[in-house]
């Protein structure tokens, strides 16, 4: 299998390149490296069956040639982490509905299998917890800039579906959960490269918000791996799919372990979030999902849990 991955000097794309080249596939990237970093995949030039360009989706010529020269898409590009999405509404808009838009477009031209990336944030303020694929999304007032990327990436679904009813274009959606592990950065706001990072400085560990909002945390070898099961497996085509850990934990208690697990004197500290991000932020209480669907394809569990995910990014950050 050829697979192109945009997106691919980014975290989770990075991981995913390495994966598909340790299990014998060849990998094509393409990264403007707006957030992803070639340090990313700088051990993995010179391998065989590797290729990259350091180019954006929107050059349609480079993209189609990728495409046709692949069997596989995953469509990682997408502008990510809260503080982005607040800052630039209009780049994360703009970049996640017109990249995906593009993606589709020339992946139909020769039937080109696209996985689509999404995220837990299209399940919105919704309270039905854990949240299933088939659930309402309960999105936030229009006037909230922190719910233009959990609606543009429910439009790239919406999008990608229309390819798969209309054009038979195949398709598969994955929503994931707070995907986390070594080369994530927190300069998005990613929340546990942060603390990490702060608790190793002697810093303040800075939690937005009361601390009471729970996520549960996904490591990334296990989200690759889902990945990479999912499109050999051709009843996941035209499904969407959770993927993610379903045990759940505060912020607050975040802090507190990884605090801990580091064996940091630093304090936590509570930052409104009218002070982190803008006046009137809004955040969702509960992000736990649902993987019934996923485990009962393909056999989905993830094998790495919260503690010894938060050790190897420890030893991450301080072998840097």
């Amino acid at each position: 299998m050829r697979a192109l991955i945009t997106g691919g000097a980014g975290f989770v794309g990075s991981h995913l390149a390495e994966t598909l080249l340790n299990r014998g596939h060849e990998v094509l990237i393409l990264d403007n490296l707006a957030t992803g970093s070639i340090d990313n995949i700088s051990h993995l030039k010179g391998r065989e069956g590797f290729g990259y360009a350091i180019e954006t989706i929107a050059n349609e010529p480079v993209l189609a040639e990728l495409i046709d020269r692949s069997d596989v898409v995953f469509h990682l590009a997408a502008a990510v982490g809260v503080k982005l999405i607040v800052e630039e509404p209009v780049h994360t808009i703009e970049t996640n509905v017109h990249g995906t838009e593009v993606v589709l477009k020339h992946a139909n031209k020769k039937k080109k299998l696209v996985v689509i990336a999404s995220t837990s944030e299209v399940y919105g303020k919704s309270t039905a917890v854990p949240f299933r694929e088939d659930a309402d999304l309960v999105m936030g007032p229009t006037p909230k800039h922190r719910w233009a990327y959990a609606c543009s990436k429910a439009i790239d679904e919406f999008l990608a579906l229309a390819y798969w009813k209309e054009k038979k274009l195949p398709v598969i959606i994955v929503r994931l959960f707070n995907t986390v592990g070594p080369r994530q950065t927190g300069q998005y706001g990613m929340v546990l490269p942060t603390f990490v990072r702060q608790a190793l400085a002697s810093q303040p560990i800075t939690v937005f918000g009361d601390g009471t909002q729970s996520r549960s945390f996904t490591y990334v070898g296990d989200v690759v791996d889902a990945l990479v099961r999912l499109v050999q497996e051709p009843k996941a085509v035209g499904e969407v799919f959770n993927i993610g850990n379903g045990a759940e934990i505060s912020i607050g208690d975040l802090a507190e372990r990884v605090k801990t697990l580091a064996k940091s004197a630093s304090a936590i500290v509570k930052v409104p979030y009218d002070q982190a991000y803008e006046a009137g932020f809004e955040d969702m209480p509960r992000r736990v999902p649902d993987i019934s669907k996923i485990r009962n394809l393909i056999g989905y569990e993830p094998k790495v849990h919260l503690d010894e995910i938060i050790c190897r990014v420890i030893d991450y950050f301080r072998k840097r």
